[in-house]
């Protein structure tokens, strides 16, 4: 199963909690009661995406945290690589590979090639387009899908 982390789910949902609240400052307790998340869990979010600069925390009386710019310029590649570092949907396609077979490997050329459409389509999805109904399809079969348009290289 190819999932993200619970974290990343959950810096997701704290990150729309600031979007849809736009120039407002909010403490990790107003985040944890307005995500629904635990405080501690809040807290631990708020690290990384502050590092990657996503949020940026003000000290003070009235502090807390805000977006670091508008939601429509950040990306859910950049919060998945905030919280779990590079996207790699298998070693092999990772850039600095550590993989033993990989001087042999007749597969990992297209495992590169879907890793690179899977952070394609994650870098054309805002935080702010998170915040909005998804538009979904039904195909023959009646499963539900989301249109995505991917360029093929």
């Amino acid at each position: 199963m190819l999932r993200v982390t619970k974290l990343t789910d959950y810096a997701t949902v704290v990150l729309t909690v600031l979007a849809a609240r736009p120039g407002e400052v909010l403490s990790a307790a107003d985040l944890a009661e307005q995500s629904g998340l635990e405080p501690p869990t809040v807290s631990k979010l708020l690290k990384p995406l502050a590092q990657a600069g996503l949020v940026e925390g003000l000290r003070g009386v009235h502090g807390g945290y805000r977006l670091a710019r508008d939601a429509d310029r950040i990306s859910l590649i950049e919060i998945v690589e905030a919280m779990e570092g590079p996207l790699a949907m298998t070693e092999c396609s990772q850039h600095d590979s550590q993989c033993g077979i990989a001087h042999q490997c007749g597969v990992r050329s297209n495992w590169r090639l879907i890793n690179d459409v899977v952070g394609d389509a994650l870098r054309r999805v805002s935080l702010a387009q998170m915040l909005q109904p998804a538009a979904t399809f039904s195909d023959e079969h009646g499963k539900r899908s989301i249109a995505v348009h991917v360029a093929t290289r």
